[in-house]
């Protein structure tokens, strides 16, 4: 599995309490306000004082190859814990990561670490340019020189940098357990990439309130572009092939995701400087996570961006931050194609996503990890604030509200997971709603992050604050070894779920010779269409010589082959799991009713994983701040209508967009129960 640099540890916070103003929901297409009744919009979200109390400082031992600004007059530096526990009274205490040894007053892998450090510094840039903060200014400034010491400034490893340091200051290249790569410094990383955008940020920030430190800052972008051009941008124009897929080679630690956060650094830096080394990298690292693109309205991942080169089959939620780096290139770089790519995944599959069960940690390509985490929430929120500013399309800014409501309530427990008046942000929420209660670096920065952004944009933060989830009819995940067997179907457990490249959900599949099948009991929400998505494994054979075929009672889908696997290339396994579509081709009722999946082909053995149950219109309706508001998206080929609740009093806006996020119909309307109309592929967004 990829190496991700430390365990996920779930949290979350408090109801929020803020003083109000008055201002208008609105709903923006082009030039075109259309106000509902004024609603009370909450006061400031932004509160440092949770990520204040995880700051420190240490003078570090002088450390070869290491040094930082104006270090002989200020060896003191900006540093941030990872990790706080939460303690009784509602306290926190500051930790480390790994074990921790008291006689020599370490961790296995450190007390700090270059990852937050950065991203902390991208906060605290922030706050001060949008609040005018000079005390954030002050801790910008010195977190940016705690960072630039944990970069190499000197050596083969020049322009890397050390992931993990200790309480005193020491750097410890070489954590337990162990990160790739290994020591941190000796090749691309999540941190060098996370480098690079506090790097691009702080000069952009720096340029004018203090040269002399921005030109400090310029001598550091350089050099890690220097590791950038000769680790990564060597390949640049090169291919390996990923079961049958070409994938671009250039993409920093083959990810999407670690190339974004850089992404957003490099414009930030191009757009202050016009460097045209840092534009050209800009380019090529945009193009190659354009490239991840993948699937369409009804094909996974349904237009989404894929965060690692070498798998067919995962998305992820933290770290999610492509469409919104690509909008932002495309601004710099006047490239519209970009800004296409960035469209594409937030008008097919965002609206999928939170209509669905939120911004998931992982669907591999099954749901197989389901715990929701402030960096996924964060990162769906400035991937749509990002799209709007860039294309001037509203559609996106709506949908803004629902991914921000996710820290007020709209998650699995239904509990606030940001508190404004503590800043605390929890550090996680699994799926059955247990909440992580610690509050670390990670979530801390995230969380404030998201909002930065919703102060920024009020009438989104508005719309965040309805929460309250009332109605959702979405997905629902059956595994296959759940089921009832029947003839030639077996459960096998592999010794890991995890195939080097993906993941059996549930740990295990069933595999399905001729005459197999197997039977499960579903409790459909709503009587309509739906669509039967097998996840499987698609195997090196060809493509019709096996496959399955769904039935719901006596409705049938058209099979769906799971032959036609390419080459394997750089791949861990041969073959790959994936998720097919298939429509019952008669409606079906509510209730109860027997799902049944039957097997097709010519003796090939098919592998099912789980077969995820789906409407062919889902919807969420959730309330809060004295207004409700749903979201409805579709995955038909035709334009369909949808009869739903959405309660309280006063008239009622609703805008249907198309599969590119343009708005078709705006109309208003009164009641409780609304009929709307959702475009094929496209979404609605009702708000009374």
């Amino acid at each position: 599995m990829r190496s991700t640099r430390k365990p996920i540890r779930i949290r979350l916070g408090v109801v929020i309490a803020a003083a109000a103003m008055l201002v208008p929901l609105v709903a923006v297409a082009g030039s075109t306000a259309v106000s509902a009744a004024p609603v009370a919009a909450p006061g400031r979200l932004t509160n440092l004082d949770h990520l204040d109390f995880l700051r420190d400082e240490v003078t570090p031992p002088e450390q070869a190859n290491h040094t930082t600004y104006d270090i002989a007059d200020q060896p003191s530096l900006g540093v941030l814990w990872t990790y706080a526990d939460a303690r009784d009274g509602g306290t926190f205490e500051r930790v480390g990561g790994g074990e921790y040894d008291p006689v020599t007053d370490t961790w296995g892998q450190g007390a700090f670490n270059a990852d937050d450090v950065s991203r902390a510094a991208i906060v605290y840039l922030r706050h001060w340019q949008q609040f005018g903060a000079v005390s954030s200014r002050d801790t910008a400034f010195d977190l940016l020189r705690g960072l630039t010491y944990m970069q190499t400034a000197s050596g083969p490893n020049a322009g890397n940098v050390v992931l993990w340091m200790q309480p005193d200051g020491t750097l410890n290249p070489s954590a337990e357990p162990v990160e790739l790569p290994d020591p941190s410094d000796s090749g691309p990383s999540y941190w060098l990439a996370r480098t690079v955008w506090a790097l691009g940020e702080g000069y952009a920030a720096f340029q004018v309130a203090d040269p002399a430190f921005a030109g400090f800052l310029q001598d550091r972008m350089n050099l890690a572009l220097d590791a950038v051009d000769r680790q990564v941008l060597n390949r640049y124009g090169t291919y390996q092939t990923v079961d049958g897929l070409e994938r671009p080679a250039w993409l920093i630690a083959d990810g999407a995701d670690a190339s974004a956060e850089a992404v957003y650094g490099l414009a930030a830096y191009v757009e202050a400087t016009g460097d045209t080394r840092a534009r050209a990298d800009l380019q090529k690292l945009s193009e190659g996570i354009a490239l991840m693109s993948a699937g369409d309205a009804r094909s996974w991942p349904f237009g989404a961006i894929q965060p690692w080169a070498l798998s067919r089959s995962v998305w992820h939620s933290w770290g999610d931050q492509m469409s919104g780096a690509l909008a932002s290139a495309s601004d710099v770089l006047q490239d519209s194609s970009l800004l296409a790519t960035a469209v594409r995944q937030n008008a097919l599959f965002t609206p999928h996503l939170l209509a669905g069960s939120g911004p998931d940690h992982s669907w591999q390509p099954g749901p197989t990890n389901r715990s929701q985490i402030a960096y996924g929430a964060d990162a769906t929120l400035q991937n749509l604030l990002a799209v709007a500013e860039e294309s001037g399309e509203a559609s996106f800014r709506d949908l803004a509200g629902f991914a921000g409501s996710w820290y007020f309530g709209n998650n699995p427990a239904g509990e606030p997971m940001y508190d404004p008046r503590t800043g605390v942000t929890f550090d996680g929420v699994e799926f059955d709603g247990n909440i992580n209660r610690n509050s670390g670096a990670e979530s801390a920065i995230h969380g404030q992050l998201s909002m930065l952004a919703l102060d920024a944009h009020p009438i989104v933060a508005v719309a965040a604050t309805a929460a309250r989830q009332l109605n959702r009819v979405s997905w629902q995940l059956q595994e296959a070894e759940d089921g009832e067997l029947f003839d030639a179907a077996e459960v096998v457990t592999p010794e890991s779920p995890w195939t080097g490249e993906a993941e059996w959900s549930g740990g295990s599949y069933v595999e399905l010779g001729p005459s197999g099948r197997v039977r499960h009991v579903v409790d459909l929400p709503v009587s309509g269409r739906y669509l039967l998505m097998p996840v499987f494994n698609r195997q090196q054979v060809p493509l019709t010589s096996v496959g399955t075929r769904g039935f719901v009672d006596r409705s049938p889908a058209p099979v769906v082959y799971q032959g036609g696997a390419g080459a394997q290339g750089v791949s861990e396994a041969p073959g790959y799991l994936d998720v097919g579509t298939s429509q019952l081709v008669q409606s079906v009722t509510a209730g109860v009713n027997s799902m049944s999946t039957h097997y097709v082909g010519d003796g090939t053995t098919a592998q099912l994983d789980a077969v995820l149950v789906q409407p062919e219109v889902e919807w969420l309706v959730v309330s809060g701040g004295g207004h409700s508001r749903a979201l409805l998206h579709s995955f038909a080929r035709q334009e369909r209508s949808v009869t739903i609740t959405v309660p309280g009093e006063g008239n009622v806006l609703v805008s249907s967009y198309d599969n590119r996020g343009r708005l078709t119909v705006r109309t208003w309307t009164s009641g409780e129960a609304v009929t709307v109309s959702v475009q094929p592929g496209g979404f609605t967004i009702v708000q009374r």
